[in-house]
């Protein structure tokens, strides 16, 4: 089940912000949350893989069971599994929507996909999941473009620095796939290997 909770809340637990606002949160409590959590206590070997796990599931909105088909498919791809792995959640709709600035937050980001604002190669999608691929381009439908959010959101977005893979376009609000995302474009404040551990446990 997808977490619905207080974000920072549980930005707190796993020690990691991934938004500007989960960020406020943790330079204001540094500390896990709960009563009588204690920040010093030492996780297991065990434990810290859980954690990375949790925490990319976290960063990326997404649930245990899909999360394991996107590791399965990384796995089974040429090259590094890890890197695989985050190119396969870098490249979903939601989180391009994301890294573009049409949103603040992934979680928002798949909302605005999920009320159909986005036409990938000229077909509405609705599915934050959707998996873009080089060359494809990206434009807010024309109705949706209209919208309040749309024409407020303007100005950011010209001020917004999407990364190398991605282009865009503010007077259409069109985008485009250029590339896969490369090693530095990716969230280095997820550790994969610790990921790869944990799976290879089962």
């Amino acid at each position: 089940m997808r977490y619905t909770g207080p974000k920072g809340k549980k930005a707190r637990r796993l020690g990691q912000a991934f938004t500007n606002k989960e960020a406020k949160v943790l330079r204001r409590r540094t500390g896990p949350p709960g009563q009588h959590a204690d920040s010093r206590s030492r996780l297991s070997e065990f434990g810290l893989q859980l954690k990375e796990k949790q925490k990319a599931k976290f960063a990326y909105g997404i649930q245990e069971k899909q999360f394991f088909r996107y590791f399965l498919k990384a796995q089974n791809q040429p090259g590094v599994t890890g890197t695989n792995l985050l190119t396969l959640l870098e490249q979903r709709l939601d989180n391009v929507v994301y890294r573009l600035g049409f949103a603040d937050s992934r979680a928002q980001a798949r909302q605005l996909v999920s009320h159909g604002f986005f036409q990938v190669n000229g077909t509405r999608v609705t599915i934050p999941s959707y998996s873009v691929r080089v060359g494809d381009t990206i434009v807010v439908g024309e109705a949706k473009a209209k919208t309040k959010y749309m024409q407020t959101a303007k100005d950011k977005l010209k001020a917004a620095t999407p990364p190398d893979w991605l282009s865009y376009e503010p007077s259409g609000f069109k985008a485009k796939v250029l590339s896969q995302p490369t090693v530095e474009d990716m969230d280095k404040a997820i550790n994969t290997q610790l990921i790869i551990e944990h799976y290879s446990r089962i």
